[in-house]
């Protein structure tokens, strides 16, 4: 039976599709979601894909109690 592989390829940071949200932002945020993953096990897409949008729900939810 063939079973799905799955990457953990570590790939460069993508460009953010959230306007307002810079590389730089992402990156700040994904390296504090992922700081016990850091640095033995590179980020995948999925973590940046993952930190972004972690990032914008928190800014709404800051921006909404405000």
């Amino acid at each position: 039976m063939a079973m799905k592989a799955q990457s953990n390829k570590a790939i460069e940071q993508p460009k953010p599709f959230t306007p307002g949200v810079t590389r730089a932002m992402v990156r700040q945020h994904a390296y504090e979601m992922f700081r016990d993953k850091l640095p033995e096990h590179p980020l995948t897409l999925e973590d940046w894909v993952l930190a972004e949008k972690d990032l914008v729900n928190s800014l709404e939810a800051d921006d909404v109690t405000k």
